[in-house]
Order: C-alpha cells, then sequence, then structure tokens
C-alpha cells in the first residue's frame, strides 16, 4: 500500500518534529511512504471562522496532490477530521466528488486499525498523562466518548502500551476540552485560557511529567498555559514518544 503523509501546515511551521517523527515511524515499520511537497492547508481555520467557500481551492488542490495514494495518513486529529468530514461538502458545492474522506486517517487511528504493530522499539521512561482532543473523540473515535453508554476504549492507551518504560495516566475529566478550538480561542481567549489552566491542572493531577496526544493545536494551547504559570510538567506529541529512539 501507498502512504502520502499530510502534514498540516501548524505543524510544518512549528512543530516540524512531530512530521519528522511520524515519517520516521511509519518507516521503521516497513510501509511504503511518500510526502507530497506543495502541501497547503486544508481550508479549516477558513472555514471554522465562517468563509468554507473560500476553503474549496485548498480542498481541490489536497484531492489533487493526494490522488495517488491509497492511504492519507497525519498526526493531527482536527485536520484529519475536517478533510473526512468537511471536505465532501466543500467540494460538492463546486461539483467536485471528494476521494480523500474515504482513505484519510490520522496517524494513531491508522497504526491502530490498519497496521496494528504488536511492539515498537520506543522507550520513554516518564509519566503521561492522555490528552483526548475533542476531534479526536467525537468524529475520528480515537477514544470512546464519555457520554456514550458504551465500554471504554482509548486507541492512544493501546499504542503507548508499545512503549518500555513508560507510565500511562489519564486526567478525572478524561475528555474535556481543553480550550482551543482554533477560533474560539481567538473570539474567546479569556474563556479558552480558563480551559487551558482547568485542563493543565487535571492532567497535573495523575503526577504526570508529559501530557501527550494527537493534536499539537491542543498541545499548543495548553503549553502556553504551562509556560505562562510556569507549571511543573510539558506536552509532548504522541508520535515523538511511539518514535522515540528511531
Amino acid at each position: 500500500m501507498k502512504i502520502g503523509l499530510f502534514i498540516p501546515c501548524y505543524i510544518n511551521a512549528v512543530y516540524p518534529e512531530v512530521g519528522v517523527a511520524s515519517y520516521k515511524l511509519l518507516k521503521h515499520l516497513g510501509l511504503d511512504v511518500d510526502y507530497p511537497l506543495d502541501q497547503t492547508c486544508c481550508g479549516q481555520p477558513m472555514a471554522n471562522a465562517g468563509f468554507e467557500n473560500e476553503s474549496l481551492k485548498l480542498a481541490l488542490r489536497m484531492e489533487e496532490l493526494f490522488q495517488q495514494y491509497d492511504y492519507v495518513v497525519g498526526p493531527s486529529a482536527s485536520c484529519v477530521a475536517f478533510v473526512k468530514e468537511n471536505h465532501p461538502g466543500i467540494l460538492k458545492s463546486g461539483g467536485h466528488a471528494c476521494l480523500n474522506s474515504g482513505k484519510i486517517y490520522d496517524i494513531c487511528e491508522f497504526l491502530h486499525d490498519i497496521v496494528k504493530p504488536e511492539k515498537l522499539p520506543a522507550v520513554f521512561p516518564h509519566k503521561v498523562s492522555i490528552h483526548n482532543s475533542c476531534h479526536g473523540v467525537r468524529e475520528l473515535y480515537l477514544s470512546s466518548p464519555s457520554e456514550m453508554n458504551i465500554p471504554y476504549f482509548s486507541k492512544l492507551r493501546d499504542l503507548l502500551k508499545l512503549v518500555e518504560g513508560i507510565e500511562v495516566l489519564e486526567p478525572k475529566r478524561i475528555d474535556e476540552c481543553c480550550g482551543f478550538g482554533g477560533m474560539f480561542a481567538v473570539e474567546e481567549p479569556e474563556v479558552s485560557v480558563c480551559m487551558g489552566y482547568d485542563k493543565v491542572k487535571d492532567h497535573m493531577s495523575t503526577g504526570a511529567e508529559f501530557i501527550t496526544g494527537a493534536d499539537s493545536s491542543c498541545l499548543m494551547h495548553m503549553q502556553g498555559v504551562i509556560e505562562r504559570e510556569h507549571l511543573p510538567i510539558q506536552t509532548i506529541h504522541i508520535t515523538q514518544i511511539l518514535a522515540a529512539g528511531l
């Protein structure tokens, strides 16, 4: 199978180490991975701000870049969920069909459901608290939504169990929003920061040294709170843990 690695724009610009870790991890697992050049934004910021029509060209560009691949895999639950759930409607309005929505996966979802590795070479001797981002939980089902009466599961926890030396923890309010929410953080900064502070404190109550998750945007928001308040905890994307030592 041929995999096209989708690296969202903010990861490319702010957290390139997450993209590098994703590539290394997929290659280590023996997968045929390619990184299409000239990638651009998937259009989520425009659509979230009320300008969905302006994201049509970006959706078309993404269809063009990834048409040759069997799977599209990216280390961002929110961006993957946007392509999966929103691109079909956006492209339909322009008279185009969406092919990517049926083959795009968050990297954790892809590893857990498609690749199913039995072991990883990663070593990470630290206490880690899992952050379940809203898009990851309720659109991609990376974990079970707490409001649904279904048995608990966490694909992130399952993957982290393959890492040597790690102690995996989870906060009390297991899938409560961190307050980022893209445009919400811009339009309601006071509420957003308060939610972020509450979420970080909930993660800290586990005794964890790190907060990890599948969305760098949420981790970025919480890292901002951590740095402003000088709190004794850090954030790290899950791919960096799973690829530790590669």
